[in-house]
C-alpha cells in the first residue's frame, strides 16, 4: 500500500469510527452503569467483534454472507432484535427494577453492570451489525496492494480498524467515567437510561428496515 493510500484509509476509518452508532451508545450506557471497567469491557467486546469480521472477510466468508441474501437478512434481523432488546431493557431499568437481572451485581455505589456482561454485549452488538459485513467487503479491498497477499493485507487493515475503534471507545469510557458520579445519580441515571433505551430501539429498527 502506498503511503498516500494508507493515510486515506486512516482518514476514512476515523470518520467511520467517530460517527456515533450502536457501539458508541452501548459503551456510554454501560460505562454509566458499571463504571470505567464495564465501559472498557464493552469497547473490547466491540473490537473483538470487528476483529472477527476482519478475519471472516480475509478468508472470504463475509463475501459469501453478503452475496447470499437470506443469510445476510437473518444476521441483520438478529442484530436488530438484539439492539431492540437492549433498548427495552434500558427503558425498563429507567422505570422498573433490575434486581432480578443476572447481569447486574451489587457494589458499594449501587447496582452495577458486570464487566463480563458488558464485554458480551459489545461483542454481540457488533457481530449482529450486518452493516459491518458490507463495510469491510466494500472498503478494505480498495486498499490492498496488487502485489500483496490479499488475506494478510485484509486482515491487517481490519485489525488496524479494530484497534482504532478500541482506542476511541476506551477514550469515551474514560471520559464518561470521570463524570460518572454526577451522571449516576438516580434521577439523572434514569433519564439517561430512558434516552439510551429509546436510541437503541430506534437504531435496531433502522437496521432492520434499511436496505444495504
Amino acid at each position: 500500500m502506498m503511503i498516500s493510500q494508507f493515510w486515506i484509509y486512516l482518514g476514512v476509518s476515523v470518520l467511520v469510527i467517530v460517527t456515533p452508532g450502536p457501539d458508541t451508545v452501548l459503551t456510554i450506557r454501560n460505562t454509566l452503569l458499571g463504571g470505567r471497567r464495564a465501559g472498557i469491557s464493552t469497547a473490547l467486546g466491540v473490537a473483538l467483534g470487528q476483529a472477527t469480521w476482519s478475519l471472516a472477510t480475509s478468508i472470504g466468508i463475509v463475501g459469501l454472507l453478503v452475496a447470499w441474501e437470506p443469510t445476510f437478512i437473518a444476521i441483520k434481523l438478529a442484530g436488530a432484535a438484539y439492539l431492540v432488546a437492549l433498548g427495552v431493557q434500558a427503558l425498563w431499568a429507567a422505570v422498573g427494577s433490575k434486581a432480578a437481572n443476572p447481569i447486574w451485581t451489587g457494589s458499594k455505589t449501587g447496582i452495577r453492570l458486570a464487566s463480563a456482561a458488558a464485554l458480551r454485549q459489545g461483542l454481540l452488538s457488533n457481530l449482529g451489525n450486518a452493516k459491518m459485513a458490507v463495510f469491510f467487503t466494500s472498503l478494505l479491498p480498495q486498499f490492498v496492494p496488487a502485489d500483496a497477499p490479499s488475506l494478510m493485507a485484509l486482515l491487517a487493515l481490519g485489525l488496524l480498524f479494530s484497534g482504532m475503534t478500541l482506542a476511541w471507545l476506551t477514550a469515551y469510557a474514560v471520559g464518561v467515567s470521570v463524570a460518572g458520579t454526577l451522571l449516576r445519580r438516580s434521577a439523572v441515571r434514569r433519564a439517561i437510561e430512558g434516552v439510551t433505551g429509546a436510541v437503541l430501539i430506534a437504531l435496531g429498527l433502522r437496521l432492520a428496515l434499511e436496505q444495504r
